[in-house]
């Protein structure tokens, strides 16, 4: 009994957001702004979700952008895939997705997308 209190109380305070800073393993990446990940919230209990990036837009992978959109994804798939990284979270985005930071190792990944010409600063 105690044990499911533990777990439920873990999963009560990740989506209050309480505690802001994760480590994540990133499964997929859909465009350069647009991620699939494994959020450790503690007691080895991981939650999947899908993020968006915080700070910036990348390219779209679909229409007229498609060519631009392909290279920002794959730049950072080349970058975060299969790796872990520690997940600041800043809320819920309007679609409901997690907005978050990323960082691997020292490298803040949304600065590292804008300085390499993946992505433009944007604010929402």
């Amino acid at each position: 009994m105690k044990h499911l209190l533990t777990i439920a109380l873990v999963f009560l305070l990740s989506s209050a957001n309480i505690c802001e800073e994760y480590k994540a393993t990133v499964l997929s990446v859909y465009d350069g702004d647009t991620i699939t990940c494994n959020i450790e919230v503690g007691f080895d209990i991981y939650k999947l979700e899908k993020v968006r990036l915080s700070g910036i837009n990348a390219p779209e992978v679909r229409g007229e952008e498609r060519e631009e959109g392909l290279k920002s994804r794959d730049a950072l798939r080349e970058l975060i895939s299969d790796k872990q990284l520690r997940l600041v979270n800043e809320g819920t985005g309007k679609y409901g997705r997690t907005v978050a930071t990323l960082y691997l190792d020292t490298i803040n990944v949304c600065d590292w997308m804008v300085r390499n010409g993946y992505a433009e600063y944007h604010s929402y």
